[in-house]
């Protein structure tokens, strides 16, 4: 599927199991649960994972319920 996000470069990640891949990085406007927020994407390869990543749940303004199992709203923290 394409969806008309281009790369902005390339970037290196560690796996769970310690390998270090290198893959293609762009940005993106997300929506999930009825929020929109624009944030880095990662472009996948045939055998890697889904995920919603840490940077793009604090663009959200959500956080993972270990306990529920599900994502809940978070307060944003404001520096005054």
């Amino acid at each position: 599927m394409r969806l008309g996000i281009e790369s902005t470069g390339k970037r290196r990640f560690r796996t769970i199991d310690g390998r270090v891949v290198e893959r293609d990085v762009g940005e993106a406007v997300i929506e999930c649960l009825g929020r929109r927020a624009t944030t880095v994407v990662v472009f996948a390869e045939r055998g890697d994972r889904e995920v919603l990543g840490l940077h793009a749940l604090e663009g959200l303004g959500l956080e993972v319920d270990p306990v529920n199992k599900t994502l809940r709203e978070v307060e944003a923290i404001l520096a005054l």
